[in-house]
């Protein structure tokens, strides 16, 4: 019974993702959703400010201390280890749902591109950042990312098996094409606001910052083979003649 409520617990986390996700498309690119980055009545401009900053530090703080291992260890004597992602991804979601509600526009436009061909080209590498974010969750194990492997190895007893440096395909040029999928994502539209500028630029602040706390975590799990790793692959631009290629560290 309690593996099964683990799954329906892991399930509904996940559709909560999902559709956390779905609607930051929809609210960085302006597309369908009833409130997106550029939409809403305008306030005072510090009052919005500091609301928006506040907004994006409170996804950033849950995202980073809940995803440290020494979090995670303490986390664990509380919620049982096979619910333990499901909960972190869940608790982001609220985040971004918090900030989606209580975001407040900034509508100054900082530029816009009117050549019909550059626009189409900024909104082109706008859906090609979705488009890598979600292919680099399925490069390394997408149903783990988002904690459905663990609910459901616990339903049918068995054990994950411990994590192993893997760096496939994307992986073995840029170290983190998920963050590099979303910074394509925030930065490429053809239209920028003032709003949509401060949310680039704090999440690209706090991606710089995550990336370092997360690479420390790394470096502490898997030891030289990360080192090396990092040696060769680019942190968050792939670069000519910067590629992982030995055997011995990485998956063909």
């Amino acid at each position: 019974m309690a593996g099964l409520v683990a799954v329906i617990y892991g399930v509904v986390a996940y559709g909560f993702t999902l559709v956390a996700l779905l609607y930051l498309i929809g609210f960085v690119g302006n597309l369908i959703v009833p409130k997106s980055i550029d939409s809403g009545t305008a306030g005072p401009l510090l009052q919005s400010v500091i609301v928006d900053t506040l907004l994006i530090g409170l996804f950033a703080i849950q995202h980073s201390v809940m995803a440290r291992q020494s979090f995670k260890r303490w986390w664990t004597r509380i919620v049982p280890p096979s619910v333990e992602r499901s909960t972190y991804v869940l608790a982001a979601s609220f985040a971004l749902l918090i900030l989606y509600w209580q975001w407040q526009p900034i509508p100054a436009l900082v530029w816009t591109v009117h050549n019909p061909t550059a626009a189409a080209v900024l909104d082109g590498i706008f859906w090609l950042g979705w488009i890598v974010l979600v292919v680099s969750t399925f490069m390394l194990s997408h149903f783990e990312l988002f904690g459905l492997s663990q609910v459901f190895a616990r339903l049918f007893g068995k054990q994950l098996s411990d994590a192993k440096f893997r760096a496939p395909l994307l992986y073995r040029r840029v170290r983190h094409p998920i963050y590099l999928g979303i910074l394509l994502a925030v930065w490429a539209t053809p239209a920028m606001t003032a709003g949509h500028l401060l949310f680039a630029v704090v999440i690209t602040g706090y991606m710089l910052i995550g990336i370092q706390l997360e690479e420390h975590d790394l470096i502490q799990q898997f030891g030289d083979q990360y080192r090396r790793y990092r040696q060769h692959a680019a942190m968050l631009v792939p670069l000519p003649g910067r590629k992982f290629a030995d055997p011995k560290d990485a998956d063909v």
